[in-house]
């Protein structure tokens, strides 16, 4: 019998989740969801100083906001719990035992200045300082000290930490789902900190321990977590446990495709690498969220799909459930994946059109009520939308682009009317307001057929009547439909905006 697919998406709470951090919850939870697996969110705050008020319910808000509901961890208890590290500390100094009594690890003493002094010493020498096999004899540890003298530190209460005894001499031989087969010389390997005499174990240990216990049969995560794998492998021999499969994504790189993307390229650029808002507790300085910018949240996940996976195909619009169809960690790239602002947008405008007009109109009223000063219809601020929304990647394009519907134009661009504005356009303006005067029916076919019918019958020119006509409702050559303009606004209205630009201009 295979194993049930569990995943996890395991952030540290030390501020607002970047977008990278974002695409690798997506993977893992379109991983988990496609093979009927669960997606965990566990919360990995062993390292209290870096701790961040608000981080941990920012993370649990993106994800609800993107639409990746977890199946269990903080917030959602299941049978793995708790899902905090801080939470679970009791948990790993037994293990930290497990790995010293079987001879996998070792206690260390040395002190910072000693440590610090080694380095220089190396660097000095044009070399690399490593703690492993070839200086671990010659340091302060369990290995160099007799079992008594050991003990004795460890009773007289100093510090120590624990650190793994990588091997001598050995070529590990290690698989990556996107990156293949890996071979690692464990001779360059350092015998990496697993556990302080704090009480508090490192990332490794604690991580390695909770995959294990949560039963993660999966790991995808960033490529910044590479150069872990070796000790992350040597871990789970050394405690005789089944490694999960690991998956290492792709960098986001930043949208010139040097380097990987950072908060600086938003703000430089004018794009959010941020789901949400987020506001810094200590500095109370503000980063722009995609929520909050006007993005819509299927738009987000669909480009984030994008940075590091293909579906080997020409199509790029993809729902949710789409992406969990098709979703292969075998399409994802190792090459880093170009951010890039312009096609965000793209997709925006795409989800933009999908949308209800009802709903972006309730997105809407409030800038217009705002505006305005008062409460607008939300059926007339739909029916204005929906004549414009092709022209829109946002709720906040709206108002530029259907002010007029609400209010009339206060001043007339100048290149357009000296454009539409020649001798006789005061004389056809006024016949065409005593026309508009007597249709009885104010429906847009009726006004449409009306106007028309006088402009074909007196054999004028269209662009004579339809460019000023147009330049007193709107102020501006730009907008939909003129008679759908008029039906909007009114009989009256549309008489007022004509015998105002006639007096105007």
């Amino acid at each position: 019998m295979t194993k049930k697919v569990r995943v996890r998406f395991a952030p540290s709470p030390t501020g607002p989740l970047h977008i990278g951090g974002v695409r690798t919850a997506l993977f893992n939870y379109l991983f988990a969801k496609k093979h009927g697996g669960d997606f965990i969110l566990r919360i990995e705050d062993t390292d209290q100083n870096r701790y961040v008020e608000g981080a941990e319910q920012y993370i649990i808000d993106a994800l609800k906001w993107c639409g990746m509901p977890i199946d269990e961890g903080v917030g959602k208890e299941g049978a793995f719990g708790p899902y905090r590290q801080s939470e679970r500390k009791d948990l790993y100094k037994q293990y930290a035992d497990e790995l010293i009594a079987s001879g996998n690890a070792y206690y260390a003493f040395d002190t910072a200045e000693t440590l610090d002094f080694h380095r220089k010493d190396h660097e000095a020498k044009g070399k690399t300082f490593i703690y492993n096999w070839h200086n671990r004899l010659k340091l302060s540890n369990s290995l160099s000290l007799s079992a008594e003298e050991t003990q004795a530190k460890i009773d007289a209460g100093e510090d120590y930490v624990v650190r793994f005894k990588s091997p001598q001499d050995e070529t590990l031989h290690l698989k990556d789902i996107i990156r293949g087969d890996i071979k690692i010389d464990t001779n360059i390997l350092d015998d990496k900190v697993l556990f302080k005499s704090d009480g508090m174990p490192t990332y490794h240990l604690a991580n390695i321990v909770d995959d294990h216990l949560m039963e993660i049969t999966h790991v995808i995560r960033g490529e910044e977590w590479l150069p872990s794998l070796a000790l992350h492998y040597q871990l789970y021999k050394a405690f005789g446990w089944e490694a999960p499969e690991f998956a290492h994504l792709p960098l986001i790189l930043k949208p010139t495709g040097k380097g990987k993307l950072s908060k600086r390229d938003g703000d430089k650029l004018g794009f959010p690498v941020f789901p949400l808002e987020w506001k810094d507790p200590k500095t109370n300085e503000i980063s722009r969220g995609y929520k909050e910018d006007g993005y819509f949240p299927e738009a987000m996940v669909n480009f984030l799909a994008f940075l590091g996976w293909n579906p080997g195909t020409e199509q790029e619009i993809f729902s949710l459930d789409q992406l969990i169809n098709d979703f292969d960690l075998k399409r994802v790239n190792k090459a880093g994946a170009r951010f890039d602002p312009d096609k965000t947008k793209w997709f925006n405008h795409h989800y933009m059109q999908e949308q209800y007009d009802e709903v972006l109109a309730e997105a809407f009223k409030p800038i217009v009520d705002a505006k305005l000063n008062a409460d607008i219809d939300s059926q007339y601020i739909g029916m204005a939308i929906g004549l414009v929304k092709e022209r829109a990647t946002f709720v906040s394009d709206f108002w530029d682009l259907t002010h007029y519907f609400f209010t009339a134009p206060t001043s007339y661009d100048e290149k357009a009317s000296k454009k539409a504005f020649k001798e006789d356009t005061k004389a056809i303006l006024s016949e065409i307001s005593t026309i508009v005067n007597g249709i009885e029916d104010f429906t847009v076919e009726n006004i449409q057929t009306t106007i028309k019918g006088w402009i074909t019958s007196n054999e004028i020119g269209f662009g004579k009547v339809m460019m000023p006509l147009r330049l007193a409702l709107v102020g501006a050559l730009q907008g939909p439909d003129v008679f759908d303009i008029m039906y909007m606004i009114g009989k009256n209205e549309s008489i007022k905006r004509i015998e105002n630009v006639i007096s105007t201009l």
